[in-house]
């Protein structure tokens, strides 16, 4: 009997542990850039005086966190960190990502399951799968918005102590690449507004006439982009692995697989999950299991203070246990 709907968020995955204490140093600078952004009197520079005060979307996104990822992305340099978030913060008010880029405004790109969230690999990850069969030849904006959409959603289903995300791109009974233009702006997206958020890529059955595509998309990535990316993994019974010896070393209690059968779809990645995409029940489960997530997250963040820096850990941590209501599994 086929699925529709997403898998429930994965909270058990092995490598949930609460923030460690950071040393002396890295401390100091993170304080500076949480004082910073802490201030009574903090106003976002070079926008409209209407707009300078952060909203209460922007103090929950500024999260212990998210500052430490800014911080290690600029190799705890605290002035570039406070720099580039106060960058994205612009970047995601003249992106539309709170107002302008709603589950509404953005469904028509989903129709064709050309990107959907469904899974979880071995560190807890949300998995994105993305058919590039689907994706347009022509630079599509709409779909560069759903993307980023789609990436927002992964976050919300990240569980506690997880703050990346997996993407599997399967190009079976594909022969031609989206757009290399698309692709490109994409990439400066993740890498600049989104720094240590792909834990995981793995491009599956990438025939080798395809392998310019992404020689030239290469020199556009940063060394810890280029790391992520795994070709063509071995995909077999036991789940998926990124190389041949992974897969030839794995017994039960080993950690070598990225993904386990019973977190992947049958089609392409020979998973246990009978997934089969009907954009009519898959969108309005998805969209109701971020919705009421993201809603039940923000709660719990004014509860314990609704301040800038508040860690993500005891947020999700909070609603770990809590069943959210509405996704029937059929």
């Amino acid at each position: 009997m086929s699925i529709h709907v997403p898998l429930p968020i994965l909270t058990n995955s092995r490598d949930v542990a609460p923030p460690s204490a950071l040393p002396e140093k890295e401390q100091t600078l993170y304080d500076r850039v949480l004082e910073h952004f802490s201030a009574a009197e903090y106003t976002l520079p070079n926008v409209n005086q209407e707009r300078v005060a952060l909203t209460v979307d922007e103090k929950f996104w500024l999260s212990h966190e998210c500052l430490l990822r800014y911080l290690r992305a600029t190799n705890w340099n605290a002035n570039a960190a406070i720099k580039r978030l106060e960058d994205t913060l612009k970047w995601r008010r003249e992106f539309g990502i709170y107002d302008k880029i709603t589950a509404e405004y953005i469904e028509p790109e989903a129709k064709d399951g050309k990107a959907f969230l469904f899974g979880y690999d071995a560190h807890g990850r949300p998995a994105i799968h993305v058919s590039p069969s689907k994706l347009s030849a022509e630079e599509s904006p709409r779909t560069i918005q759903f993307i980023v959409w789609m990436i927002e959603r992964a976050v919300d289903l990240m569980g506690p102590g997880v703050e990346t995300l997996a993407v599997l791109a399967d190009y079976a009974d594909n022969t031609g690449n989206p757009s290399f233009g698309m692709v490109r702006t994409v990439l400066d997206i993740i890498q600049t507004h989104y720094p240590e958020r792909l834990g995981l890529a793995l491009i599956a059955h990438l025939p080798w006439l395809l392998n310019t595509f992404f020689k030239l998309l290469t020199p556009f990535m940063d060394p810890f982009t280029r790391q992520k990316l795994v070709f063509n993994p071995v995909i077999n019974e036991n789940g998926v692995f990124r190389t041949t010896e992974d897969a030839e070393a794995w017994n039960a209690d080993s950690i070598s697989r990225v993904f386990e059968p019973e977190q992947l779809i049958q089609e392409g990645w020979n998973g246990s999950q009978p997934f089969v995409y009907s954009h009519a029940v898959y969108w309005e489960a998805l969209v109701m299991l971020c919705e009421e997530r993201r809603s039940r997250m923000i709660a719990v963040w004014h509860c314990i203070g609704g301040k800038v820096g508040t860690k993500e850990w005891e947020v999700k941590v909070a609603v770990r246990d809590e069943p959210i209501q509405g996704i029937d599994r059929e």
